[in-house]
């Protein structure tokens, strides 16, 4: 890690979250969009058949699942520096430069690049595992950190 960066979380008493709880506070949030999403096309859900239509009409769903996705992360960033399973773990999210909540910007760029994580199998998690700064492809984008709350 940068030494001035963690110079900067030093003097300011913050400690980098650890993978575990991030982690968890992701299945937390993809837990609570599921749920979301089912309730949004229960009414669909009941007209299915099949399991085999079940599945089609959720993958028809796809799109606007992510995008629901990106605006869950960007306003909760936003306004509480979490989403609901990191305020669960007890860790926020920061920008670097600032050490404060991310701005409208930031958030955006965050949670457009953990969708993009998704998609291309995870890897942009598994970075933050190897990452000395535990930055995800979505924390090296928008400049972020996730610390201990």
């Amino acid at each position: 890690m940068n030494e001035e960066i963690e110079n900067a979380l030093h003097r300011e008493g913050l400690i980098l979250a650890n993978i575990n709880k991030r982690v968890v506070a992701f299945f937390i949030d993809e837990i609570l969009l599921s749920f979301l999403l089912i309730i949004a096309i229960s009414d669909s859900f009941s007209n299915a058949k099949t399991a085999e239509e079940m599945i089609i009409l959720t993958n028809n769903f796809m799109p606007e699942y992510l995008i629901m996705g990106i605006v869950y992360r960007t306003f909760f960033v936003i306004q509480y520096g979490a989403t609901l399973g990191k305020i669960a773990m007890k860790i926020r999210v920061i920008e670097i430069t600032t050490l404060q909540n991310p701005s409208f910007l930031c958030s955006l760029n965050r949670a457009i690049f953990h969708v993009i994580s998704e998609i291309f199998f995870y890897l942009g998690f598994l970075w933050g595992v190897i990452d000395s700064s535990r930055q995800t492809w979505h924390d090296k984008t928008a400049k972020t950190l996730v610390v201990n709350a």
